[in-house]
């Protein structure tokens, strides 16, 4: 969605994220989010990218993401044999910025391309085609993660954590949260501040099998289904008790949840 002001992505501020956004393109730095599934990291950056002007490339990182699925590859078109840029090396290329959605997740290869770019090299390394890009001013290199599903096997080196600077990110408050859903969804204030309740207590739960509490991303779900006549009952079950838990013991406790706040 897009603020009918602006004409940029919608994007509620919490603190000063982006003036620290701001000043570490102006500088050539590299940008590192943190924080836990659906609080507003990705629609951060297409806001920002939207705001300087820059081209976007984004990248859903996976576990068989490697360094030529950034980089590029020759590939056969027509008959012949063509060199095609992924899209870090358009990034570079364009001087735009390419965002690193789950940047753990890629292949262990992918750091090794992303370390001359994330210090005072600024260089991008294409072996294949004897090319060394350095990138232009206005590039800038946004990577993201989610430390709370981190592991012994899918871990983010220090060595490479410290080459970003950092932006930590959380569920936002209530006050700011509950224009965001009424704004995404077109509910009405009174409803969206009952769903923004019932996420408070979600998120407050202890020793209960939830490996996250309820994304803003996923009220604003229940939100919009509600805004379009679905019940609240139904839409909560859709929208957010379903999404969480697959185990029939929690999923009852969010239901008794949700009754204490609609009850």
């Amino acid at each position: 969605m897009r603020d009918v002001q602006t004409g940029l992505p919608f994007y509620e501020p919490v603190a000063d994220e982006c003036a620290v956004f701001a000043a570490a393109h102006a500088n050539g730095l590299p940008l590192l989010l943190k924080g836990p599934t659906g609080c507003g990291k990705t629609r951060f950056v297409e806001h920002m990218a939207a705001r300087l002007d820059l081209p976007l490339h984004t990248v859903a990182c996976h576990d068989d993401l490697s360094a030529a699925d950034l980089i590029g590859r020759y590939l056969l078109k027509g008959g012949e044999t063509v060199w095609v840029d992924g899209p870090l090396t358009r990034a570079v290329r364009e001087g735009g910025i390419c965002y690193l959605d789950e940047v753990v997740e890629a292949r262990k290869d992918v750091t090794v391309v992303l370390h001359p770019l994330t210090d005072d090299r600024r260089r991008l390394v294409i072996d294949r085609t004897g090319e060394e890009l350095a990138a232009p001013r206005s590039f800038m290199l946004v990577a993201s993660y989610n430390p709370g599903y981190q592991n012994i096997l899918k871990k983010l080196k220090p060595s490479t954590r410290q080459r970003f600077v950092s932006l930590g990110f959380d569920f936002p408050l209530a006050e700011v949260e509950i224009p965001v859903l009424c704004r995404e969804s077109g509910l009405d204030e009174a409803r969206a501040s009952a769903l923004v309740r019932l996420a408070g207590r979600i998120r407050g739960l202890s020793g209960m099998d939830l490996e996250e509490g309820v994304s803003t991303r996923l009220l604003i779900y229940a939100a919009t289904l509600i805004a379009g006549g679905m019940t609240v009952d139904r839409a909560i079950e859709a929208a957010i008790i379903e999404p969480l838990s697959d185990e029939p013991d929690v999923q009852q406790a969010l239901r008794d949840l949700a009754a204490v706040i609609y009850g």
